[in-house]
């Protein structure tokens, strides 16, 4: 059975809202400073600052945190129960099966990039990058957003503002809204992690595979797209 959340937020003290609101801020900020800085060298020190602040906000969090829920559920970060696994994987793959087949009949080819076909090692990376990117959406983003608007509102708030990390690249910011949507009602009702993020790769990969790289840009995102 899935894990039920408050339909409302508990009611939260003004200074715990405060705090709440500095962490999504500041972790969103640092993340577009990452996204957005000039060299690569100025991006990668970007993105170890904002990996660095996410896991004290999530320690902090965690350690001060007052719900009954344990740090491992409330994170996502347990194993996943049989049937929520199977809702979130049988639903993943029915899309991949339908973006191969829309793809097909619209008459485009896959590979829709020959020259770019992604290797069993740059497939496995990607796994784990999906992995870290729903850790970020779901266990720091939705849970902030859960707790100070409730759970059903988290679910577009915490899309929203996903989706629009991967600007200014039109086909990732519209999947990745709709992905996200899809992965955060998931994250809602059954709180794991891991078969999120195994459908995230999975349809990542296949968008790789049936949109042409000129459109795609190499699934860059930020300063990346426009370089590209």
């Amino acid at each position: 059975m899935p894990l039920r959340s408050k339909p409302f937020p508990a009611e939260i003290t003004a200074p715990r809202r405060f705090f709440m609101w500095v962490q999504i801020v500041a972790v969103f900020v640092l993340l577009e400073f990452a996204l957005w800085a000039r060299t690569t060298d100025m991006r990668n020190r970007w993105a170890a600052v904002t990996v660095v602040a996410l896991l004290v906000f999530i320690f902090m969090d965690t350690y001060f945190d007052p719900s009954p829920r344990s740090a491992f559920d409330r994170l996502g970060l347990g194993l996943p129960k049989v049937f929520g696994a199977g809702v979130v994987l049988g639903i993943g793959f029915a899309a991949l099966v339908l973006m191969v087949v829309l793809d097909r009949w619209a008459g485009g080819q896959i590979p829709a990039t020959p020259t770019w076909i992604p290797t069993l090692r740059s497939a496995a990376g990607y796994a784990l990058w999906a992995l870290m990117q729903e850790f970020i959406l779901q266990s720091f983003f939705f849970n902030r957003f859960e707790e100070l608007y409730g759970s059903s509102p988290a679910v577009w708030i915490a899309a929203s503002l996903f989706a629009s990390a991967h600007l200014p690249s039109p086909i990732l910011t519209t999947a990745t809204l709709i992905g996200a949507l899809f992965f955060c009602e998931v994250f809602r009702r059954y709180r794991s992690l891991y078969p999120i993020a195994i459908v995230h790769a999975m349809l990542g990969l296949a968008l790789a595979v049936v949109v042409p790289d000129s459109l795609l840009h190499h699934m860059r995102v930020g300063i990346g797209y426009l370089q590209y």
